[in-house]
């Protein structure tokens, strides 16, 4: 595996850690995202029937689910396999210990 392969599974792997923190459950301190587009007749009608903290809670939970499903197919396409993610992480341990 060359460098600069190395460096961008490196990088995947920092990412896809950091989603996976992100999404457990009981996450209390959460750092604010860039505002996302949220079709505005959803937002209008669910603060109307529901108030804007169940507004609020589906806007998150619908970017919860976009990110998971981003961050799938990017270990996906990054890694393919478990077994392939278990190596590159034996190969950083590597790295790391020289």
């Amino acid at each position: 595996m060359n460098e600069e392969e190395y460096n961008r599974k490196y990088v995947s792997l920092r990412i896809l850690k950091d989603i996976q923190d992100y999404l457990k459950p009981d996450e209390s301190s959460s750092t604010a995202v860039y505002p996302i587009k949220v079709p505005n007749e959803l937002l209008y009608q669910t603060v109307q029937l529901q108030g804007a903290e169940d507004a609020d809670r589906l806007i998150h939970h619908i970017f919860e689910l976009g990110l998971a499903a981003w961050s799938e197919r990017r270990y996906t396409e990054v890694f393919g396999s478990e077994k392939e993610l278990e190596e590159f992480i034996e190969l950083v341990k590597e790295r790391n210990n020289d």
